[in-house]
């Protein structure tokens, strides 16, 4: 026998959530998040740099339909999160999407949606990372304290290293390491600045709100096609071309089902959290998105780095544009905090799982994982001290994307091997949403830019021979352990695919 088909042998061995109590002391995260901390985890992941910045990228390519593109974007998400709701409370454990993959399909399937989540978790904590750096270096240049450009953009932009992405990143890992509930705390009260900041803006906006703005209400069509954008230049545009973008303004309620082990009372709370952040989140920005446009002409403001700023600026509120901009620089770390908290808890749980170096899944006395918080910040801070990102942000959407298709098939999964299983939270119309989520996120994907599908599969091959190379014999090894700790009783693969 090879060696790839010995250690492609484990591909469908399915994973058994072991009891907290069962869990070896240094693997077991402490229990402190009640549901508005959840809740406030999901707002403060869903709401930050999509909404500030994509109103304009999404109406350059679907006009004033962009409404209806953060419409379908949202359905999409909701449908997810409700089976990521399901999900979540029939297996109370952190790991999200990789979890349940492991839990339903198998090693292989999980594999490659964890490697998935690790692409997301750390393009968005680095692109939002340096999306900060620069509101904070204007805001420094404002009042005479600007940084040297090589000090604060990497090296493809003729700088050094991006000084302020690396320190605000370290903050937020300091923040985790001393504690989760503190941090959500912290993170309960920035989400709150975020959300005035934005109920500021759709007011401002309402005083000169015009209905011609919304005509014609989808000039370039449904469907995602090559056409001219507004400044006359080749892109693709239609409605769904734009919700393939807008999409990136919406995910975040996954960094929710992270914290499963660290909910004081998960039955209730991440159903809770996921479905009531994913809700107000659509509110939200379909009301902001309405109120822009309204507000002026999508022309003005298409493909503005800045749409909302831009808006209040165009109808003459400067004031308004410096308090949305400060808010940004005060709340944008609340992305970075959920979104850091996330990609720490995958790689947690993958490296509890023997997936990668088991001595990462140590945490400390206080409950938290240090060493997986400070390989993390590592990580997201050497991607934001060095790379600019524009090219490659959109990939994040194609690892959400592939995730979202793995919870809804699951939850459909087990509607139909255990129907009788007990669910603390039963998703309405199963069959209906969890089809929905799945064709309507394989739709996303086809919507999105050729080379980010392009370099998504390039990722996703290179994961697979990490996976074949090292993590599946280290999976075996460390379910042998377990098994031996648990029962005293050697692993044996059983015919099923499962450890018993």
């Amino acid at each position: 026998m090879t060696r790839g088909s010995e250690t492609l042998r484990n591909w469908n061995v399915r994973k058994t959530i072991v009891a907290r109590e069962e869990m070896s002391e240094h693997h077991r995260l402490a229990q402190t998040l009640s549901w508005p901390h959840l809740i406030a985890l999901g707002v403060g992941a869903i709401v930050g740099t999509g909404i500030l910045t994509l109103t304009g990228v999404g109406a350059a390519k679907a006009g004033p339909a962009v409404i209806l593109s953060f419409a379908i974007a949202g359905v999409i998400c909701a449908c997810a999160a409700l089976a990521y709701a399901e999900m979540a409370t029939m297996y109370p454990a952190s790991g999200s999407a990789y979890t349940y993959s492991y839990v339903v399909f198998g090693e292989l399937i999980a594999w490659v949606v964890g490697w998935s989540l690790i692409l997301e978790y750390s393009l968005v904590v680095s692109a939002v990372a340096v999306g900060w750096s620069g509101y904070a270096s204007g805001f420094l240049q404002s009042i005479g304290m600007a940084m040297p450009a090589a000090l604060t953009n990497g090296p493809e932009l003729g700088g050094l290293v991006n000084l302020p992405a690396i320190f605000i990143i370290a903050v937020v890992a300091g923040l985790l390491i001393y504690g989760t509930r503190e941090s959500a705390t912290l993170n309960a009260f920035l989400v709150v600045v975020k959300l005035l900041a934005l109920a500021l803006f759709i007011a401002v906006c309402l005083q000169v709100f015009d209905i011609a703005n919304f005509e014609p209400f989808m000039p370039h069509g449904f469907a995602k096609h090559w056409g001219a954008g507004p400044d006359g230049k080749p892109l693709e545009v239609g409605v769904m071309a734009a919700a393939a973008i807008i999409f990136f303004a919406f995910y975040g309620f996954d960094a929710i089902a992270t914290a499963a082990e660290e909910a004081k009372n998960p039955d209730r709370d991440l159903a809770i959290g996921i479905v009531g952040s994913m809700v107000m989140c659509v509110l939200i920005y379909m009301a902001v998105a309405a109120a822009a446009i309204g507000a002026l002409a999508y022309t003005h403001f298409a493909n503005s780095p800045e749409p909302l700023a831009l808006i209040l600026r165009g109808i003459g509120q400067d004031w308004a544009a410096r308090i949305l901009g400060l808010s940004a620089v005060i709340a944008l770390p609340t992305v970075i905090l959920a979104f850091f908290y996330g990609q720490s808890r995958i790689f947690f749980v993958m490296a509890r799982d023997g997936l990668l170096p088991q001595r990462l899944a140590n945490v400390s006395k206080r409950g938290t994982p240090v060493r997986i918080t400070v390989f993390t910040a590592i990580i997201v801070s050497l991607i934001a001290g060095i790379f600019p990102l524009e090219e490659i942000a959109a990939l994040a959407n194609a690892g959400t994307l592939a995730a979202f298709v793995a919870v809804c098939a699951a939850m459909l999964t087990m509607r139909r091997r255990d129907p009788d299983a007990p669910r603390k939270f039963n998703t309405p119309l199963p069959w209906v949403i969890g089809l929905i989520g799945i064709a309507g996120c394989l739709y996303l994907f086809w919507s999105l830019p050729v080379k980010t599908q392009t370099y998504f599969l390039i990722w996703n091959i290179i994961g697979l021979i990490v996976y074949m190379v090292y993590s599946s014999p280290r999976a075996e090894q460390a379910r042998a352990a377990d098994a031996v700790r648990l029962s005293g009783q050697p692993a044996v693969p059983t015919e099923a695919g499962t450890i018993s």
